[in-house]
């Protein structure tokens, strides 16, 4: 759960940045926030998270 809210902390800050830098428009920030909702509620969400905890384990093994 820690990691999970750790990463939607880190992307909501790289999409915030993104935008006010003008490198990603409001229709597109909101496209991809809006695929990134849809997509945990099918059944892909299980190997997304096993997937990100697995290389932050990774990370914290070196």
């Amino acid at each position: 759960m820690v990691v999970t809210v750790s990463l939607v902390a880190l992307f909501g800050l790289v999409l915030f940045f993104l935008l006010r830098s003008n490198s990603l428009g409001y229709g597109s920030a909101f496209t991809a926030a809006g695929f990134g909702f849809f997509l945990a509620s099918t059944g892909a969400s299980g190997p997304i998270n096993e997937l990100a905890t697995a290389v932050i384990n990774a990370i914290g093994q070196l």
